[in-house]
């Protein structure tokens, strides 16, 4: 089992580059950089922190088969792998912002990252290719330089079964949401499974990676407070996909939502402050990370005797603390504990 961090665009690149050395220090495996509109430019960042750092793995998590072509993704994680000694990473879904201000439509998402994978990892292995898919259509070309790998790893972001069946089927591990709960983790496997057995896969090959905003504090109810209002955006907003959330009574009043209405993406978790009072530690510990650093501890290793393989966290800062202190934290305190309590 693997600790992951998400860093955001939205600091300073000095800020950003600090916080994912830190990170490796403190025995990070990855760091993934959102891209997310309209925030500082994913492989121009990320390329950076490649020079800045020396084991930790990298990639931009996720990036989305509309706004960028696969092709140029394939040009582009072959370069920071390149420049990073092979330590590249590839993250891809659906994409969530920037849609409407760049005037794109995603179509038929599940098909169009089937068929990015299968186009990015026929040009890495640098020959000529003609692709005509259903959505993804490369007209016979090739890049113009050979990349240093033709596997670089591939994992899928989803939070719906179509999603997480295609991960299943050709990729290298599923990421998903606000994955918190024992519950949520089992029925995600389920659909992973499904997806690989039907590919002719080994279950085993695909990894599933729950990522997770995280908090933590000494008072354990001050960190999920840090989280909560992620958690009502969450809730309100209705975009993920959570198999199992209203069975285990997680969802909000459909009515208060509705109150809510719609709002767009980059306003953020504003729109849905009114949801707080609805939104109970209950919720915020099936979509999160947040208590003491104890109390996380124990919630990690249920989620991986539940069968996640690894962990990505978006690092909030406590009152009083630092996102630093936030990573650090995970570093040297949940993540030694995690591992001796779950042995390989």
């Amino acid at each position: 089992m693997t600790i992951e961090l998400l860093v955001l665009g939205d600091s300073s690149i000095n800020r950003m580059v600090e916080s994912v050395k830190l990170a490796e220090a403190n025995g990070f495996d990855k760091v993934w950089l959102a891209d997310e509109r309209f925030y500082r430019e994913v492989y121009s960042c990320l390329s950076i922190f490649a020079v800045n750092t020396s084991r930790v793995k990298l990639g931009p998590c996720v990036t989305d088969p509309f706004a960028r072509h696969p092709a140029l993704t394939a040009m582009a994680i072959a370069t920071l792998d390149e420049i990073s000694g092979q330590r590249a990473i590839l993250g891809l879904g659906a994409g969530i912002s920037g849609f409407g201000e760049l005037g794109i439509v995603h179509n038929k998402p599940p098909r169009a990252i089937r068929e990015s994978i299968a186009l990015i990892r026929e040009l890495l292995k640098g020959g000529q290719v003609d692709f005509q898919g259903e959505v993804i259509k490369f007209n016979d070309g090739h890049l113009s330089f050979k990349p240093v790998r033709a596997d670089i790893p591939i994992h899928v972001a989803s939070n719906g079964p179509l999603g997480q069946r295609a991960a299943g089927a050709v990729a290298d591990a599923l990421i998903m949401e606000a994955c918190g709960s024992v519950a949520e983790v089992q029925a995600l496997k389920a659909e992973v499974v499904r997806g690989a057995q039907k590919a002719g896969r080994d279950p085993a090959e695909v990894k599933l990676v729950a990522r997770l905003n995280a908090c933590v504090d000494n008072d354990g109810r001050a960190a999920r407070d840090v989280v909560r209002p992620g958690v009502a955006r969450l809730l309100g907003r209705g975009s993920l996909k959570l198999a199992t959330a209203q069975a285990q009574g997680l969802t909000l009043p459909a009515d208060a939502v509705a109150s809510v209405g719609p709002a767009p993406y980059a306003e953020g978790v504003k729109p849905y402050l009114k949801l707080l009072p609805l939104v109970s530690d209950r919720h915020v510990d099936a979509f999160t990370l947040a208590g003491t650093a104890d109390e996380i501890t124990e919630h990690v290793i249920a989620l991986r005797k539940a069968g996640i393989d690894s962990i990505i966290i978006r690092p909030l800062a406590s009152p009083g603390c630092t996102i630093d202190d936030t990573i650090r934290i995970f570093g040297t305190r949940i993540w030694p504990a995690v591992e001796a309590a779950t042995p390989a």
